[in-house]
């Protein structure tokens, strides 16, 4: 994440206070794991597993399933691993958080770690046991796999973060700039283009 230390123009994002800052993140956070439970919750007390259910024909199905791991089912196997990873990466998006007062990055961190909550919630308290859980996906499309609403928070945050970085916004909100060059290293690249 962007946090170089180079010249810095005027913030191109609200800054937030600290208490705003922590309670935009906790809503964020709070919003994308709560819509990821309540909608696992409606799959496991409403559709039986293996049950599939037409949404948009040939485009989105309801598709009731328990992924012991991650994306197309890789590492079946090492559930706990995931678990592990998991959980790290919810400590670390708290520790970058903290560092941020920057509404953009406080919204595509906040959701990260609500999406990453969701998943790790199953993964801690789902059956077969603890920290071995089998996450609910059910959201399926063509030629591609199938995953919850967690998921979409972890990958359209991701994206923003990517967006972030290519614009070079840090946490601090600010684009950073690179430093100007200075005339004997612009004559250097002058020259050197007139060699060739």
């Amino acid at each position: 994440m962007s946090t170089t230390d180079t010249r810095e123009s005027a913030p191109v994002t609200p800054v937030l206070s600290l208490r705003a800052s922590i309670v935009l993140a906790a809503v964020m956070a709070a919003l994308a794991f709560g819509l990821d439970q309540w909608t696992k919750y409606l799959v496991v007390t409403h559709m039986q597993l293996g049950e599939r259910i037409t949404v948009i024909d040939g485009w989105l199905w309801w598709y009731s399933i328990r992924n012991s791991g991650a994306a197309f089912s890789m590492g079946e196997n090492v559930t706990w691993i995931f678990t592990l990873i998991m959980a790290a990466v919810a400590v670390y998006l708290v520790v970058i958080l903290r560092r941020t007062r920057a509404v953009y990055w406080l919204l595509a961190l906040g959701g990260l770690l609500g999406g990453v909550l969701g998943n790790l919630w199953d993964r801690l308290f789902r059956e077969p046991s603890f920290a071995q859980g089998h996450v609910v996906d059910f959201i399926s499309v063509p030629n591609f796999a199938i995953f919850n609403v967690a998921d979409s928070f972890i990958c359209v945050c991701m994206v923003a973060i990517v967006l972030l970085n290519f614009r070079a916004v840090n946490l601090a909100g600010h684009r950073v700039q690179q430093p100007e060059k200075s005339d004997a290293s612009a004559q250097s690249e002058a020259s050197e283009k007139n060699e060739k």
